[in-house]
């Protein structure tokens, strides 16, 4: 595996942490919102990954990550009888999404630890070219 394959596969992982670092930061803008309606409200997204190896002409692998898709949450949603809300519907329940702040603050904090790593594994390799392209000097 060369050091411009390494660079893509950290570039493919950045482009997927920072996907779940927006997905997350969505999740938590969205964390107080209510609804009439159970199927109207808010669900926690979270996108999915997985790691994908390619064969190349020249007989080795090349390796990203890749983004299947954004899940819903599928966890219930908290209803709360309050009939003078303006949303409460006609039986006077009130519905609040079922983002969980606590684990969407976690969530972030691994999605921009993760982030950091390929930064660092993309700097290392861009340090090991040009000291390799040195090396010819």
């Amino acid at each position: 595996m060369s050091l411009f394959n390494v660079l893509d596969i950290a570039g493919s992982g950045m482009s997927a942490q920072s996907l779940r670092l927006n997905t997350t930061a969505s999740n938590l803008a969205n964390s107080d919102s209510v609804s009439s309606s159970v199927d109207q409200v808010y669900r926690t997204r979270s996108p999915v990954f997985s790691a994908v190896l390619n064969d190349a002409e020249q007989g080795y692998k090349k390796g990203s990550v890749q983004v299947n898709g954004i899940v819903e949450s599928q966890a219930p949603v908290r209803q709360e009888y309050n009939p003078s809300h303006p949303l409460a519907n006609e039986e006077g329940y009130v519905f609040h999404s079922n983002v969980d702040p606590m684990s969407e603050m976690a969530n972030m904090m691994s999605a921009s630890r993760s982030y950091q790593n390929n930064v660092e594994i993309a700097n290392t390799s861009k340090q090991l070219l040009l000291q390799t392209l040195q090396l010819g000097k």
